[in-house]
């Protein structure tokens, strides 16, 4: 893509195409490049022996000195999972909104990587110079909270990079997708437009996250004698929640299982997007509804929680009331 000087704007995918997972995009202009998302995939039964898939940054490390940062949509593993591993031969700043600065920062402690990253939290709505570019972070919906958009300004024009996202028009925390403000830089005129939305081809439209509440709710009102377990994404924050009102609105104890689980509410409720806590992640004694991890693109982190007995911290007596 040329501008009348006859320089070049370069758009290169480093990973993410044609797969679940790693997703990162380069984008370069004469001396300034900026990287947006840096995941990690999860291993294809082929791969024996491997935990992790991170994507080759040869490139970026060939042209340290043009890199100004990573700039990154949203929090799921597939967008900051590499974030660690990167850091360690690309050392630049990391800019995000608030809960996925907060999820970075939780990988980077257990890396030893907080003191020697820089990193700085932008809200929706406002914007950022990094070299020859200035980034605009706009508001959309996803299955985690806090997710952006980017409006990439350039010499060349505008790239919309529209991260994941779902339009919810009744989100359960938070504003709705900012259509307006789309709307407004479409007028303006738009270079390329990265969209990625998952089943976006298939007909129809997702339902609002607050008719699996809904659902939710009937569950806990027809089974008040039993013990529930649900398995859901960790860091869908807004299901929790979910989980966590009609939980205290039928009067039951919640039991949070699961690493990621149990990081992500931690930090949501720090950045209060979690309106009200869960009980201890570990809690022996026979509880009424336990909260397990399912993990992004892999298989269920709690597989092994089952009546067996086999769990390392939670046992299973027979169903009170039953």
């Amino acid at each position: 893509m040329k501008k009348n000087n006859g320089s070049k704007l370069k758009i290169i995918p480093l990973g993410g195409l044609e797969q679940i997972g790693m997703n990162i995009t380069v984008f370069e202009y004469e001396d300034s490049i900026i990287v947006v998302d840096c995941g990690l995939a999860f291993p294809e039964d082929d791969m024996l022996g491997i935990d992790l898939v991170i994507p080759d940054v040869t490139y970026l490390k060939e042209n340290i000195d043009k890199v100004k940062g990573f700039v990154i949509t949203h929090g799921h593993e597939d967008h900051i999972g590499a974030l660690p591993y990167i850091l360690k031969e690309v050392n630049v700043p990391v800019y995000a909104t608030k809960l996925t600065i907060g999820l970075i920062e939780n990988k980077l402690k257990e890396h030893n990587l907080l003191r020697t990253t820089k990193r700085k939290i932008i809200k929706h709505g406002q914007s950022i110079n990094l070299g020859a570019f200035r980034i605009e972070f706009i508001k959309t919906n996803h299955s985690i909270a806090d997710a952006a958009a980017l409006a990439i300004y350039s010499p060349a024009g505008i790239i919309v990079h529209t991260g994941d996202f779902k339009v919810d028009y009744t989100p359960v925390f938070g504003d709705v997708i900012d259509l307006q403000r789309f709307a407004e830089i479409g007028k303006k005129g738009v270079l390329a437009l990265m969209c990625d939305s998952t089943n976006a081809e298939r007909p129809g439209f997702t339902m609002s996250e607050r008719t699996v509440g809904k659902t939710i709710d009937g569950l806990f009102a027809e089974h008040q004698n039993s013990r529930i377990i649900i398995a859901t994404f960790a860091s869908n924050v807004d299901r929790v929640q979910q989980i966590i009102n009609s939980a205290y609105k039928y009067g039951r104890k919640v039991v949070i299982e699961g690493r990621s689980m149990v990081n992500i509410i931690s930090i949501a409720q720090d950045e209060k997007l979690h309106r009200r806590a869960a009980c201890p992640d570990h809690y022996r004694k026979p509880g009424r509804v336990h909260g397990s991890t399912v993990p992004y693109g892999g298989t269920p982190a709690q597989k092994d929680l089952d009546p067996a007995g086999r769990h390392r911290d939670l046992q299973f007596p027979p169903n009170p009331g039953k």
